[in-house]
């Protein structure tokens, strides 16, 4: 992602500065290589898209908002004591990921424990794919980053080969040195770009994948739960007749 190149500093009289030399591209003559230069400031800018993505996913996929352990507690303290209707009003009340997948499985509640368990895995199924494909994009940030820079490492060849045919072979460093330096440039930000967004993805993923698995498993204990007392209800009231 972006790093703080934003001090410029000149070492000696003429040279360029340390930040011109990693936001811009330069022909051999010293003007502003455009090609180059454009391929740079769209990989910082999908940096700074990236930098953005993260943070969004980090408090995305948060525990309290995935698997809020208090609200599961309570709503199990309800279901001992049956006050069912105190535990679907905290679900209604609250909008994390289990309040979400326990909502859809007790409107499913008259058509018995298998219909809510089968309205349980469909909500956890949908909700954990909207946040997926939210953090997919930051997936194909890595994927497409290098490519880019790939694709400046090849520009920035050909302007150098380029170099030694107009020379007749024999270039000057300074005529190599402008393609050169776009093609390292290029490539230096594809895999600031990339290494970062793709490390970011796996722990986002694995955060996401643990916390959603969690509410889940959760869910489904209360819902045995309820299953266990419907039993011994339809067997005690079957014991009295």
């Amino acid at each position: 992602m972006i790093l703080p190149f934003l001090t410029l500093s000149v070492v000696a009289p003429g040279s360029r500065s340390f930040a011109a030399a990693f936001f811009l591209s330069r022909n051999s003559d010293g003007g502003i290589e455009l090609i180059g230069t454009a391929v740079t400031w769209l990989l910082l800018c999908l940096s700074a898209i990236a930098v953005g993505l993260v943070l969004a996913m980090v408090l995305d996929t948060r525990r309290k908002d995935l698997m809020p352990t208090a609200l599961l507690d309570s709503i199990r303290d309800d279901f001992k004591g049956g006050r069912f209707k105190d535990a679907i009003k905290r679900v209604k009340a609250d909008d994390s990921f289990l309040s979400r997948i326990l909502r859809d499985a007790f409107q499913q509640a008259p058509g018995g424990h298998a219909a809510m368990r089968r309205a349980l895995e469909q909500a956890a199924d949908a909700a954990l794919m909207g946040r997926l494909r939210r953090l997919e994009i930051l997936n194909v940030l890595g994927q497409v980053s290098p490519m880019i820079g790939l694709f400046g490492t090849v520009y920035g060849m050909i302007l150098a080969f380029q170099a030694i045919v107009v020379s007749g072979g024999a270039a000057d460093p300074v005529m190599l040195a402008g393609g050169i330096g776009t093609a390292l440039t290029t490539t230096f930000w594809g895999l600031v770009v990339a290494i970062p967004s793709m490390a970011a993805y796996a722990i986002l993923r694995q955060r996401l994948d643990g916390h959603a698995t969690e509410a889940l498993q959760g869910a489904e204990q209360l819902l045995g739960r309820l299953q266990r007392k419907e039993t011994k209800e339809t067997v005690a009231s079957g014991t009295a007749e």
